[in-house]
Formats: C-alpha cells, structure tokens, sequence
C-alpha cells in the first residue's frame, strides 16, 4: 500500500509530528519492566507534569485521549451518581454517553455550538442538585472552534463536593492550563494534538479531593483501574500493563520541546497563529463558525459560503496536498475546521490559506480580500 508522505496535516488532530519526535520512536524496544524502561517512564511522567503544572499524581496511559476521559470516570462514578456534563461540542457529549455507559444520571448543561458554558448557570445547577458527585467540561471543542472558561468554572465548583473534571485533549500544549491554580481534580489530554506526538497515548492527573472518592467507589474496570495504575507507578516507576515503549519515547522528546519553548511562549504562539489565520478567513469574505467570545487559540471553524460543501476539502487534499476536517454530527457539511496547534508556524498557516483561496476561486467564490496579505499583516511580515 502506498501512503502520500507529503500531505500537510491542518486536522484538529492529529498535528504534525517534528522530526526528532518521529526519529526518537526508531530507538531499540526495550523491555517495559527494565530499569531502563522505568527511568524514561518517570522522566516522561514528570515532564508531563509540567507541562500540566501539577503537583497531582499523573499518569501515561497506552490510549487515545478517550481512554483518560474513560478513565476519568469510570474511577469515581457508581450506578445513580450524578455528573453534572457541561456539553458545548461533540466531545462533551461524550463524557455524558460515558457516564450514562457507568450507569451514572447525566445532568446535562447544553450550549449551543459554538458558543462557551456560562460559569453562573454552572454555580446555578449545583446549587440546585447538591448530591452533583462531578462536574465535565472539554476546555477546547475541536468540533466547533469553541474554548471554556475552565477557570473561572473551577472557581465555582471548588466551592461545592463535585469534583472537577476537564478535557484539555486538544489545548494543553497550546492553550493556557495550569492544573493546580484552575482547582482541577481530574485533568485529561492526549498526545496527538498539541503535544505533537504520535497518536496512542493519554494523560491523566488525580487530586487528593479525587483520590478520596475513587478509593471508596469499587464498582470499577480493569485495565484502567486508577488505584492499580498508582500502585505501580509508586513501587515500580512503570504501568501495570505493556505500555506503547517507543510511543513515550516519542512523547518524551516532544515535551522537551514543548518545555524548552516554554509554556508562556508556545500559548503566544498559538494565540498569533489562530489570530492570522482567522483574521485572513474574514478578510476572504467567509464567516467564522464560533462566536467572537469563544473563539478557540488552537482550532478554527469556518460557515461554508452557499453553494460550497465538502468538495472545498476534496480539492485541498487531492490538488494542494493539505487535510483541513470537516464538521461533524449536525454540522456535517456545513463548516469546515483548520487546525493550528502543536507544531503549526506562520509556513504552514500561509500555505493553508493560500491554497485555501485557489481553491475556493476554483469554486466560483469570489474572494473579497487577500487572506495571505492579511494574514501576514498579522503576522508581522
């Protein structure tokens, strides 16, 4: 089977993945309960930890960032618990199908897509259900280009029982999250997004407030039971089950990265980046699918004009080589999303809006303004 290598990846995940990330996962297997093995692991962990910044337990999971989200709650929640889902995306959907999987009672708080959660109406439906055991929120909705004020939520809930649960899949990296000032107790990621890792792994941190629920709720799985993950990490610096070796190596070098940029710069980066991209969207005469106020820093979603549907797509794929997504659910055909996160720089961004504008001309579309000069207005050029 022949794979086209050339494609610029422009998803919402996975991102590009830098050379020495990639090369770093050509390194010898080496055996998941050496010495060695155990080292690279808590390096990693640690790492990680940083870029989190947390000093909760955190742990490496050998699967996708559904797998922590899984984990997240399956760990504390028992048949009739209530979880209080914050959903303003396909994503926060999810953790409510997981909850109602566990047998838990999903309160559901929906927002229109596109849209933020309001932190009042959250403080409002605590008040008015006290036995929440959880409050869920996916800090970025990669299915709309729309973000969450994760911290000031976590300065409500932190005034009631609930744990506070967040989905940082597609923003830690990228966006601003600090684990231990926003009051999270469980805090999730993958490693596809803004990491710029392979696919395959997932993070997750656990407060003390978690551990005190989760060690009392024993109707849980097996392969990602928490209190076994722990177990073995403190005796042993490893997981419990064979772990994806040349994965956390790849991830290992790409927090390197992450961190020798600097968390404060990579989040200036991403903000410059998202700020030219949709500046340059505007100037064309297309309209944003997010509201102004939500607006995403590693994602954007783009209204297609009338009479343009996913054929937009197919001719940046097959002509120019670059992979925007689509939407999906109800938005299915209705918008498109352009990912700027992990890696992504100003090459790639004008590449996308260039081949974006051709491609759209190719369409009938007449285009207002230049984005690419817009764009590099922005950027400073």
């Amino acid at each position: 089977m022949k794979i086209n290598t050339n494609k610029l990846l422009m998803l919402p995940g996975p991102t590009i993945v830098p050379p020495e990330v990639l090369n770093a996962m050509s390194f010898p297997v080496i055996g998941h309960r050496s010495k060695e093995f155990s080292e690279l692991f808590e390096d990693t962990v640690e790492k990680l930890k940083k870029v989190f910044i947390t000093e909760n337990d955190t742990f490496i999971i050998t699967g996708s960032g559904t797998s922590a989200m899984d984990m997240a709650i399956s760990n504390i929640v028992s048949k009739g618990d209530k979880v209080l889902n914050i959903i303003t995306g396909n994503f926060g959907e999810r953790f409510s199908k997981i909850v109602e999987a566990y047998k838990g009672e999903s309160i559901k708080y929906e927002v229109e897509w596109g849209d933020m959660a309001d932190p009042k109406r959250v403080k409002e439906l605590l008040e008015e259900n006290e036995d929440i055991k959880a409050v869920t929120v996916v800090h970025n909705e990669t299915s709309t280009g729309a973000k969450n004020l994760i911290e000031e939520i976590g300065k409500v809930v932190k005034d009631f029982n609930a744990l506070y649960i967040v989905d940082t899949v597609s923003s830690l990296g990228g966006d601003y999250v600090n684990v231990d000032k926003f009051n999270i107790d469980i805090c999730v990621t993958g490693s596809q997004k803004c990491l710029a890792a392979p696919p395959g792994l997932a993070g997750i941190t656990v407060s003390e407030k978690a551990w005190e629920v989760i060690e009392k709720n024993d109707k849980v799985g097996f392969y990602l039971d928490l209190k076994t993950y722990k177990k073995y990490y403190e005796e042993k610096r490893q997981n419990p089950y064979t772990p994806a070796v040349n994965l956390i190596y790849a991830l290992n070098v790409a927090l390197d990265l992450i961190l020798e940029e600097g968390i404060e710069n990579r989040v200036k980066r991403h903000e410059r980046l998202a700020r030219a991209t949709q500046e340059a969207i505007m100037a064309m005469g297309l309209e944003l699918f997010a509201k102004e106020k939500a607006r995403s820093i590693t994602v954007t979603s783009i209204k297609y004009p009338e009479g343009i549907d996913d054929k937009l797509r197919e001719i940046l794929n097959k002509k120019y080589n670059i992979v925007v997504a689509g939407g999906q659910k109800h938005l299915s055909g209705k918008i498109f999303r352009i990912g700027h996160m992990g890696v992504c720089g100003e090459k790639e961004i004008l590449a996308t809006i260039s081949c974006l504008e051709l491609a759209l001309k190719e369409l009938g579309f007449e285009i207002k303004e230049s984005g690419v000069e817009r764009a590099l207005e922005v950027l400073g050029k």
